[in-house]
């Protein structure tokens, strides 16, 4: 290892030292389990607002989006940052204010399927068995992007076999959520994305001096067919343009869909201390998304003007910093707490979602099927053994370095989107909703993601589609169809309905 090596190490281990150290501290703060999933809903406006977007904003939004740009152009990634955008504003707007409500008046409900089964009374808890099989279905390969993504910065940073510095990063996040549960990994995600925001900016203003300037930069996407583009991009194949049709624009702002249903996200709206302040966290979390969003996207398109040929496209950032690292001393400490900025990713998204699989397993299956009068010290051991066994199952996914990670994100977002976000949206907004419409929804929808993906998206087309649209669509005809079809809710479920309805603050 290089002396340069070494000082850009020396930055990232003392990032990772710090959220070690808050896992600690946090650790002795839980309780009991609301504590543990949800923080005690004593979150602040601030807190919430960067937990949620720093978990959403997983490696990806350093790697994977800017990779996109940087292969394939603008049109692509701008869509999807532009429906990404719109979805986060949707959600906090329309999602978040009544979901905090009726997570309390629903039995004070602490995780997503617990609010499922207590939103329609389901004492035979089928909703919840289903909705956390779901979550687990599509949270391990969701973790599985990130600890792939720690791997491939020090394979690139420091030439580090890619297995090792998986499973040791992997490690870190393991520890710090296991210990220290949710408000560690929430007080976590704030400085995540504050180092996140720090990384981008400067990386764009490094890539263009880099490149040349504005001017160099703009030139080069021109001289690309079909890279500069939102109605084309550039086919790499065949060194050409090809056309970016309407049908594909509004397949590709369908991924702003898929926050409807995000559980990690979710659970910050449920966690704020007060349903008044979401306002404040809307506008954070909002301004937030799109600077991060759009330099994301330019990183994308800078870098393929700066750094020619690159072999993997999702390093662009990682290549960016590494050349910031060859101006001095404090370039090489700057480039170190800029590479943190991935790592900060990788595990604000991580955490969060170890943290809802977990509860899924040790508060909706253990405790809600197997042992009901389980205590709360004994369901945090649960959930901490869960959260070391679905990191180890998510290391065997991620083994393989070449898996694209944008890719993966792609198919565990359209997973939660289409199985949960219609759900979410009739729960919150329909009285008329019963629990086999539901149930039939959330069945429907994450099973078209696979139906779609492997069956009908090879067939080219109109089958060409991103598979979240269809599937969100399908899984609202199908809540509607069966809940109507059904007999109405009972008295009980109306009146809780129209108590979350209300405009009495519910705390």
């Amino acid at each position: 290892m290089s002396n340069d090596q070494m000082i850009m190490m020396i930055s990232m281990l003392a990032y990772i030292i710090a959220v070690l150290v808050i896992g600690i501290i946090y650790a002795r703060r839980n309780r009991t389990t609301d504590d543990f999933y949800l923080g005690g809903r004593r979150l602040s406006p601030l807190v919430t607002a960067m937990s949620a977007e720093a978990s959403d904003m997983s490696s990806w939004l350093l790697m994977g989006l800017p990779g996109v740009a940087y292969l394939y152009g603008l049109a692509d990634a701008s869509w999807t940052a532009i429906g990404l955008a719109v979805g986060t504003y949707l959600n906090w707007l329309i999602v978040a204010k009544r979901l905090r409500r009726y997570t309390v008046v629903a039995n004070n409900s602490i995780t997503l399927p617990d609010f499922f089964s207590n939103r329609f009374h389901d004492r035979s808890k089928i909703l919840m068995s289903v909705s956390a099989i779901i979550i687990l279905i599509f949270f391990v390969p969701y973790t599985a992007s990130g600890f792939a993504a720690c791997g491939k910065l020090f394979q690139s940073l420091l030439g580090v076999n890619y297995q090792a510095a998986m499973i040791a990063s992997a490690f870190v996040v393991v520890f710090y959520t296991a210990i220290g549960g949710f408000l560690a990994e929430s007080t976590t995600d704030l400085i995540q994305g504050i180092i996140m925001s720090i990384a981008l900016v400067v990386i764009v203003g490094f890539g263009i001096s880099k490149a040349g300037g504005i001017d160099q930069v703009a030139v080069n996407a021109q001289s690309i067919p079909g890279f500069s583009s939102l109605f084309q991009t550039f086919n790499p194949k065949t060194g050409g343009a090809s056309p970016y049709g309407f049908i594909t624009i509004i397949s590709t702002l369908a991924w702003g869909l898929g926050y409807f249903g995000m559980p990690h996200v979710l659970l910050r709206f449920m966690a704020i201390r007060k349903e008044g302040e979401l306002k404040t966290s809307r506008r954070i979390a909002t301004v937030w998304v799109v600077i991060s969003l759009f330099a994301a996207v330019m990183i994308g398109v800078i870098g393929a003007a700066a750094v020619k040929g690159l072999e993997d496209p999702e390093t662009i950032f990682i290549v960016l910093a590494q050349k910031l690292g060859d101006h001095g001393i404090i370039t090489l400490i700057l480039a170190g707490f800029i590479l943190a900025g991935i790592l900060a990713a990788t595990m604000s998204t991580s955490d969060s979602q170890l943290l809802v699989a977990s509860s899924s397993i040790s508060q909706n299956f253990f405790k809600g099927l197997l042992r009901k009068n389980a205590g709360d010290n004994l369901i945090m051991w649960v959930s901490r053994g869960t959260i070391v066994v679905i990191s180890l199952i998510s290391a065997v996914i991620a083994w393989n370095p070449e898996n694209s990670i944008f890719k993966i994100v792609s198919f565990a977002w359209a997973g939660f989107g289409a199985a949960f976000g219609p759900v979410i949206l009739f729960s919150l907004f329909w009285k008329r909703t019963t629990l086999y419409g539901a149930l039939a929804g959330m069945l429907s929808g994450g099973t078209m993601i696979f139906v779609w993906k492997f069956a009908l998206s090879p067939l080219g087309g109109i089958f060409g589609i991103y598979e979240l649209l269809p599937a969100f669509i399908i899984a609202c005809l199908v809540i509607a169809g069966v809940s109507l079809l059904d007999k109405k809710p009972s008295k009980e479920i109306q009146d809780e309905f129209d108590l979350a309805a209300s405009s009495n603050p519910v705390e």
